[in-house]
């Protein structure tokens, strides 16, 4: 088990991206959460299979219709399990 952080820029807020990534994450089983950030980027932190993580990345790359994702800022590291399921926070 991995644990996924991802900070996302473009226009990504506004467009659904939340949604989006709620829908990918638990269609994948992973846990964690998005959140959109005050300087207009959105905050994934996810945990699971490494390759479940990478088909978000994936995902994440390309966003909603609407959205432009200009950049994709990753990072991995050990999962901690606290999380019970996948989630939108504000």
């Amino acid at each position: 088990m991995k644990r996924l952080t991802a900070q996302i820029y473009g226009i990504v807020q506004g467009v659904g991206f939340r949604a989006f990534v709620l829908s990918e994450a638990r269609r994948l089983g992973l846990y964690g959460y998005v959140r959109n950030c005050a300087d207009g980027s959105v905050k994934v932190v996810a945990e699971g299979e490494e390759p479940h993580l990478r088909t978000l990345i994936a995902a994440l790359q390309r966003g909603p219709y609407g959205a432009r994702v200009d950049q994709v800022e990753v990072t991995f590291s050990e999962a901690t399990g606290e999380f019970l399921g996948f989630t939108i926070r504000n």
